[in-house]
């Protein structure tokens, strides 16, 4: 039984630890890793290899959150990532070798995070799979010093310039800058205006306030900022601050229970101004919630991603067959996310392979290498530069519950004015 089937015919802790277990019963042996050795050598065909690649087998690490705040979008990317390596597989599997994904479920505890890295990381040539801003944050060193290729599911600004730590897409402060751009452009804001901006603690929060603080300065507009925890479920509080601040639109740097919750509570109170939150402060599942008809009318969503329900052939294929393996699972921008990952990591480990070296040095060399990676998903990708996110365009969507993952395009991946010009003086 896989991973991803026993995930979906159970729940709970107790779920996904058996099914860690199961994944570690059934790896086999390789060799391990960390500091100083590696444990490359040269295989019958030739490749250099390390930790977590063997004659027959290509194995790659999860670090994700089952059972936590965001249990919701760790299932959907688990999910789509193993339906990635069976669909590989199925065509041979990659250098002449299966490739099999490990997960462990952190909670979105970090103190687990690194215990559970302390395991799995021996085994594994490269994690396709982090969720948690805070999790990578206390992992940072370890996966620099480990030569570890990372894609986290998490965008904050401070994950750059780590050699083999890829962040995909856009950054938050990227995210804000185009989401502050949308609200000048088409929703009236003038200069003078302020606008609210409620986010979650920490370097989710802190770099997604970053960026709508500078294009807030560059649009003569003032920003009130509200931090909130990720245990904060009910923003009445928040939502009076923002009407005694007199805003005339929001930005949600948060989970999808907050961005909820803020639109629900500002439409009863008469708060009646555009929201424009991150990817990650949405979730399908709002949309059968009786906050269901405020998010329609007010909110919008800036993604680095089209919908799931994108008419790109790449992502319509992706869909399909991800309902057909997974039919009583959401569809969601985790799956997108999640799928979008693995593609692009299997395209650098094949890139790796062609270079003979799938050690782990070898695979972040291959991935670095490339500057235009498109694995059809709508999401063209720059991996040269370590210093800058892969991508500067953004979509804007916006909730409809008639769709598959309940967001629609409103506008398609654009550069917001002054992108560059902020990550020069970031950078710098």
């Amino acid at each position: 039984m896989t991973l991803t089937r026993f995930l979906h015919r159970t729940t709970g802790t107790a779920a996904a630890a058996t099914a860690a277990l199961l994944l570690l019963a059934s790896a086999g042996c390789s060799s391990k890793a960390g500091g100083g050795d590696t444990g490359d050598r040269t295989g019958a065909d030739g490749v250099r290899t390390g930790p977590g690649v063997t004659s027959t087998t290509l194995t790659l690490g999860a670090l994700t959150d089952l059972t936590g705040p965001y249990a919701t979008l760790g299932r959907s990317v688990v999910q789509a990532q193993q339906l990635w390596a069976d669909e590989v597989n199925a065509k041979g599997g990659i250098c002449g070798r299966k490739v099999e994904i490990r997960v462990k479920d952190h909670g979105y505890d970090v103190q687990k995070a690194v215990a559970a890295y302390a395991e799995l990381s021996p085994e594994v040539v490269a994690l396709p799979q982090v969720i948690g801003s805070p999790v990578m944050a206390a992992l940072l060193d370890d996966l620099t010093r480990d030569s570890m290729l990372t894609f986290p599911q998490a965008w904050a600004g401070s994950l750059l310039g780590k050699e083999p730590v890829q962040v995909l897409g856009t950054t938050y402060d990227v995210d804000m800058i185009a989401a502050v751009d949308f609200l000048t452009r088409e929703k009236g804001l003038r200069a003078g205006d302020t606008i609210g901006h409620v986010y979650f603690e920490g370097d989710y929060g802190a770099g997604a306030l970053e960026g709508s603080s500078w294009a807030a300065g560059k649009a003569g507009l003032k920003v009130t900022g509200l931090k909130i925890k990720a245990t904060d479920t009910d923003l009445s509080a928040q939502v009076s601050a923002l009407r005694t601040a007199g805003v005339k639109a929001v930005l949600v740097s948060a989970g999808p229970a907050q961005t909820a919750s803020l639109v629900g509570v500002a439409a009863s109170r008469g708060l009646d101004v555009p929201v424009v939150s991150s990817a990650p402060g949405f979730a399908p599942q709002l949309m059968r919630t009786p906050a269901a008809p405020a998010l329609a009318g007010s909110l919008h969503v800036v993604s680095a991603a089209p919908p799931v329900g994108s008419d790109l052939p790449g992502v319509r294929a992706m869909a399909a067959a991800y309902g057909k393996e997974f039919p009583d699972s959401p569809l969601d921008s985790g799956v997108l996310s999640g799928y979008n990952a693995a593609r692009l990591m299997g395209t650098g480990l094949a890139a790796a392979c062609e270079a003979g070296d799938l050690t782990r040095a070898g695979v972040v060399r291959a991935h670095r290498a490339q500057s235009s990676a498109d694995a059809g998903l709508g999401m063209p990708q720059d991996f040269s530069d370590v210093a800058r996110p892969a991508s500067v365009k953004t979509y804007v969507l916006k909730p409809d519950a008639e769709v598959p993952g309940g967001l629609v395009t409103v506008e398609d991946a654009r550069e917001a004015p002054g992108v560059r010009a902020y990550l020069d003086a970031r950078a710098g």
